[in-house]
């Protein structure tokens, strides 16, 4: 349940035979968080400079270029101008869900403790864990509730009752959420705003990333409706 995870999870997937690739990706995570909230928006080069703060010209391109090979990025150039995106493939999603991970994890050591004793009242390890509100977005007040997703494959009342408890008496308050999948794939692709893409705009995904993502695939591969 640590963040330190996210990246070993990501090694496992690649094989532990491309320290190269392990070394860049400890380095560059910060380029494929650019792409946590909105995975399939296309991004300029300026942008994801601007997102990872390098002052290196060569380093950041390198590094973009390196993720495009490796099939982690695609690359589409509109006259002058090259933007990336998240290649719609599984090891992609696996990369990004390292980043969103470890991006969660270390944004507020606090709410990381918080999540943590919250991770340990839940029995399955089949599910996704999302805080949206004003704790992804940095803007909480010391009377903040703190809003939960529990996005899960199968019931959502077992996984709601489950925590419901323990989330009244937590403090601060955990103002919890539960859905399924198909609940949570469906809200994304209406046409009509709701909590869903509410929460995909502006989210920190601490565990289960690659199941949250994987959904926000399905979702784009059916015309997603943001």
């Amino acid at each position: 349940m640590e963040k330190a995870k996210g990246l070993n999870t990501l090694f496992l997937y690649i094989g532990t035979n491309k320290p190269k690739l392990r070394k860049m990706l400890k380095k560059s995570k910060k380029l494929l968080e650019a792409f946590a909230a909105n995975p399939w928006k296309p991004l300029l080069y300026s942008e994801l400079k601007k997102h990872t703060g390098s002052k290196s010209e060569s380093y950041t391109y390198s590094t973009l270029e390196r993720f495009v090979k490796q099939g982690i990025l695609e690359k589409e150039k509109k006259g002058n101008v090259s933007f990336y995106r998240i290649a719609r493939s599984h090891k992609a999603i696996s990369c990004l869900s390292m980043a969103a991970e470890h991006r969660a994890w270390a944004y507020n050591k606090k709410l990381a403790k918080i999540i943590n004793r919250l991770l340990e009242q839940i029995s399955s390890s089949f599910f996704s864990l999302l805080v949206v509100g004003s704790y992804a977005k940095g803007t909480q007040k010391p009377e903040s509730d703190l809003d939960v997703i529990i996005i899960v494959p199968g019931d959502k009342k077992k996984a709601y009752s489950e925590l419901s408890h323990y989330c009244e008496m937590s403090i601060p308050c955990i103002h919890l959420y539960a859905f399924s999948e198909d609940e949570f794939r469906q809200m994304l692709l209406s046409k009509e705003h709701n909590y869903g893409k509410e929460a995909v705009e502006n989210c920190l995904v601490f565990f289960g990333a690659q199941s949250y993502y994987r959904i926000l695939l399905e979702a784009g591969n059916y015309g997603l409706g943001y």
